[in-house]
């Protein structure tokens, strides 16, 4: 491979363990308290609680077998590098092509949100912002895009901010929202029952909100600019999914005490505004329309780091053309691949109706998260000489099976547009394989 020989090619090791926990949190943090609530909340009641419970038990079920399969192949690339050298270069194409597409999917989704949380805020707080919410997220996408050409440490440093004051403005919320919803400010709690649509909704719903843990693999992603690899790879991608999870359970919790179910319901995709304005009054409100804005950019930055060495990796494998692969002599940074994710980011902005893309997105992850665990059977079955993990999946192989059974099992959930979508997405790819990269060898880890 004529990239992976070049030392002018190669990523340096800059992220430690709280900016890679970073990516991960700061990429989930958002759907899950910002979107979902109000949406969950009105198909399985209080019971939601169970179904963001469940879908971070499904995460964790691909997170264990990705930790093992990231420091075994600490490169960048993640899902695409594991799949390629363990099942081979057609589906590893399919997986890289499907994961650049679907962060980059994603990421316009994520930028388009921040365009109306700013726009909200703004006119909370009574001023009149000239910008429009197209504006906004296209100025937003290309100073982020920026950012990250500038350099991956400044890239971490930004996400390690927005996180933390992500996580300030939550905390303040889930401290005196749980508080209040135990009832030890004196507010009355109207009665609600747990299983107000009975139990098979709280199934349906798992498929519905596991959008939200779409972000820990991203950290393998960049596994090649991550220090010490052996010892923080698997620490932020398990600590991130408890992480999240743990805040999407109290955050149900708290909006169905506080408001109720069908009060959630209705407030829709900002409903978790309406629980911070029954807290703390205009405040709270935007102070969580705040959050809100902080949530979409995290998941926005932590999705276009993460698409650019998608494709940066599919180039060092002569997949796509080798340009991609060029590294700036100034920042060292993929600045050829970061540009292939910020423009098409730009033109999707441009053409509007980014929500059906953010479930093609999830259909994506979800095919790349089976053929991870796959990667992990097949590998574990024959390993190569070079395969010599620092942290090993417990209970294999039914660990990875039931997470390969599980990402599978959930794309029948969803709307027959996203899954047409996202097939023909995938069918596109095996005609690139075919047409332009059939010829090409993929050497093994060791390499």
């Amino acid at each position: 491979m004529s990239g992976s020989s070049a030392d002018q090619n190669e990523l340096e090791r800059t992220l430690g363990l709280l900016p890679a926990l970073a990516i991960g949190t700061g990429t989930m943090v958002g759907a899950g308290i910002f979107v979902f609530p109000g949406l969950a909340a009105g198909e399985a009641g209080p019971a939601a609680m169970i179904s963001f419970a469940i879908g971070a038990v499904i995460a964790l079920l691909v997170a264990l077998p990705t930790s093992e399969l990231a420091t075994a192949m600490p490169e960048s690339g993640g899902g695409y590098y594991f799949v390629s050298r363990a099942l081979g270069p057609l589906l590893g194409t399919m997986v890289g092509l499907g994961q650049w597409l679907g962060l980059v999917f994603a990421s316009a989704f994520y930028l388009m949100g921040f365009g109306h949380y700013l726009s909200d805020l703004v006119r909370e707080l009574g001023v009149d912002l000239p910008l429009s919410v197209m504006g906004l997220a296209l100025g937003m996408a290309i100073l982020l895009t920026g950012v990250s050409i500038t350099g991956t440490e400044n890239t971490g440093d930004l996400q390690n901010w927005i996180v933390g004051s992500l996580l300030a403005v939550l905390g303040g919320f889930l401290g005196h929202g749980g508080l209040d919803a135990l009832g030890v400010f004196g507010r009355p709690q109207g009665p609600d029952t747990f299983f107000p649509y009975g139990v098979f909704p709280v199934f349906t719903t798992a498929a519905l909100v596991f959008t939200s843990y779409l972000g820990f693999v991203q950290i393998a992603t960049v596994a090649g600019e991550i220090k010490n690899p052996g010892r923080n790879l698997p620490r932020a991608m398990i600590g991130s999914v408890v992480l999240v999870g743990m805040l999407y359970v109290l955050t149900i919790f708290i909006g169905t005490s506080l408001l109720g179910s069908e009060q959630l319901a209705e407030r829709g995709e900002t409903a978790v505004v309406h629980v911070g304005r029954s807290i703390a009054g205009p405040f709270g409100a935007a102070a969580l329309l705040g959050g809100g804005l902080l949530a979409t950019l995290s998941s926005a930055n932590a999705s276009i780091l993460s698409a650019s060495r998608s494709i940066y990796a599919l180039s060092r494998d002569d997949l796509v053309p080798s340009q991609v692969e060029q590294i700036n002599r100034r920042y060292r940074t993929p600045h050829v691949a970061l540009l292939l994710a910020g423009g098409p980011i730009v033109a999707l902005l441009l053409l509007g109706r980014v929500e059906v893309l953010a479930e093609v997105a999830s259909l994506l992850h979800l095919f790349m998260y089976g053929l991870i665990c796959v990667a992990l059977l097949v590998l574990r079955q024959s390993p190569p000489s070079g395969y010599q993990p620092t942290f090993r999946c417990p209970g294999h192989p039914i660990v990875p099976g039931l997470g390969a059974l599980a990402s599978f099992g959930l794309v029948a959930f969803m709307n027959p547009l996203s899954m047409g979508i996202g097939g023909g997405i995938l069918l596109a790819t095996t005609g690139w394989y075919v047409v332009y990269a059939r010829s090409v060898t993929i050497s093994g880890p060791s390499s």
